[in-house]
């Protein structure tokens, strides 16, 4: 760990600094976030502080992951407050780089993990992954870490990540770090912002909804009346749409139909303007 916090705006300034750590022999650890940082990014913060010699902060609010009607203008923003966070946490750099740097005029290579890309999230939000699977390489590629660290919260992201990691045999370590929640138990996310009070109160029914369909499924319910009383309690409490929940595959997101063993339990609904993703470890 470094005296302060520098931060670089160009991938030629970043590739600069990083070659003289390497040079050095000093390992590096990158936690990428699109800023309006919260306790779940500090504590993949802390992991890679724990963990490596030096560790960078990507804060890119990325474009191509949002589609037309999704909420990129009104995305929270604030860069001073993120910067000043990370440097009493320890961070070393932070890479903060204009929309005109990461995607040249002119750009066209996208890069698609088809299949596990395509599934409950990618059906509810087209291209949204080719937009994560994009910058995420790109981010790989420009500062090559030793390790990345993407928190459990976007579980169906880190999945996508890890699998274009190994097809592209980039030379990084992909570190999953388990959900940071409220007390309550709600997860912690940066769109959490846009609740309402009564909202906020609702909330929480999401991660209950979960954890009671986990222990049907562990107590011999079937899959379809687990999801069907889940999906109840929610719109009972005020969630005005579910858009999936799903018994997955922990690796490949496949959707069971028995449960025997270890899974995956996936959420996404609304809660009036607000769409809100969640999802637990099973094992039965």
């Amino acid at each position: 760990m470094s005296d302060e916090l520098e931060i670089v705006r160009t991938v030629a300034d970043l590739r600069q600094l990083l070659a003289s750590w390497r040079k050095e022999g000093l390992s590096i650890g990158l936690v990428p976030t699109m800023g309006a940082l919260h306790d779940g990014h500090f504590s993949l913060v802390e992991q890679s502080v724990q963990t490596n010699a030096r560790t960078v902060t990507s804060l890119f609010v990325n474009p191509k992951q949002f589609g037309p009607s999704e909420d990129l203008d009104v995305y929270p923003r604030d860069e001073v407050a993120d910067a000043a966070a990370l440097a009493a946490r320890g961070v070393d750099l932070l890479f903060a780089p204009a929309v005109e740097e990461m995607y040249s005029d002119g750009a066209v290579t996208a890069v698609a993990v088809p299949g596990i890309g395509d599934l409950l999230e990618g059906g509810f939000r087209p291209g949204f992954f080719t937009g994560v699977a994009t910058v995420v390489a790109k981010l790989l590629i420009q500062s090559l870490p030793d390790r990345a660290y993407f928190g459990e919260k976007d579980y169906q992201q880190l999945c996508v990540i890890k699998r274009l990691t190994k097809d592209l045999d980039l030379p990084v370590d992909i570190v999953s770090c388990p959900i940071v929640r409220e007390p309550d138990g709600l997860a912690l996310s940066s769109r959490n912002a846009y609740l309402s009070a009564e909202d906020r109160q609702a909330a929480p029914a999401l991660h209950q909804a979960l954890i009671g369909a986990g222990y049907a499924l562990a107590n011999g319910a079937q899959v379809t009346s687990s999801i069907a009383a889940a999906t109840a309690e929610l719109l009972n409490v005020g969630f005005t749409k579910v858009d999936y929940i799903a018994v997955c595959d922990p690796t490949s997101l496949e959707q069971l139909e028995i449960v025997a063993g270890k899974a995956r339990l996936l959420a996404a609904a609304w809660l009036g303007k607000t769409r809100l993703i969640d999802n637990i470890a099973i094992d039965v």
